[in-house]
């Protein structure tokens, strides 16, 4: 798994997007992405990508705490308790892209990528993301350096390799 692991993380976002498609289509699954940080960086990569329309179903862009609620189902209380920016809240966002577009596959992203909106407990860089389904979700905690730019670009690329792995580890039985 780790020379699988090297070979992904040397792989440009392009030709990610494209192995995410190939994966998608051999296991017959649909995705969706719900993001906040990126601003929709997650759909933009993967919609890149001649043919997508396949197996890409929706993307929703959930900046603020109110249409993370409203789009997708994550409760309130689960924002007040935890924050945006926190485990329960992208398992959530997950779960809810999912059951509201009907993917198969979704992935959530919700994190702090700067300049300012740091704390001591979430500093700048501090990013969630999920991968799963309505029924299952996992997720990680990332911190990654760099400016705004950086911070989103490195979200937006761990998200697509999490989903490509998600897919080898998970549906590999399905062939």
């Amino acid at each position: 798994m780790a020379h699988r692991a090297a070979s992904l993380a040397n792989l440009d976002l392009i030709t990610l997007a494209e192995r995410l498609g190939r994966r998608c289509r051999e296991h017959g699954l649909s995705v969706t992405a719900a993001e906040s940080c990126t601003g929709g960086g997650v759909a933009s990569a993967i919609t890149a990508v001649a043919g997508s329309s396949d197996y890409f179903e929706t993307g929703y862009v959930t900046y603020s705490n109110a249409a993370k609620t409203r789009l997708l189902g994550v409760p309130e209380a689960t924002i007040l308790e935890h924050g945006a920016v926190s485990r329960e809240v992208v398992e959530a966002m997950v779960a809810g892209a999912c059951r509201e577009s009907g993917a198969r596959l979704g992935v959530a992203i919700s994190g702090v990528a700067g300049p300012g909106g740091g704390s001591p407990d979430k500093p700048v860089g501090t990013v969630w993301l999920a991968w799963g389904n309505a029924e299952g979700q996992q997720a990680e905690q990332l911190h990654y350096p760099g400016d705004r730019r950086a911070v989103r670009e490195r979200a937006v690329r761990d998200a697509i390799v999490g989903l490509i792995r998600h897919i080898e580890a998970n549906h590999a039985k399905d062939t």
